[in-house]
């Protein structure tokens, strides 16, 4: 599963609101939205958030593994 748990994070450590992302850096509201409920983003809207703040793709996101479901026939 993928999380954003680490851009929050991020946001916190920076003291970037949300509010800000909006106004300042001109990130969607949308996006906003997606980010908070660990919906999928595409690859570009993810390049284009780590362009605005300056950040890395692991202060954006990360992997948690999920155990995998053996399929019995």
């Amino acid at each position: 599963m993928i999380t954003y748990k680490p851009f929050w994070e991020y946001l916190q450590k920076r003291r970037i609101s949300t509010y800000m992302l909006i106004y300042t850096y001109g990130i969607n509201s949308y996006t906003i939205d997606r980010l908070r409920h660990d919906k999928p983003l595409k690859t570009s809207t993810i390049d284009n958030i780590c362009n605005r703040l300056h950040c890395d793709i692991s202060d954006v996101l990360c992997h948690l593994e999920e155990p995998i479901d053996e399929f019995t026939p």
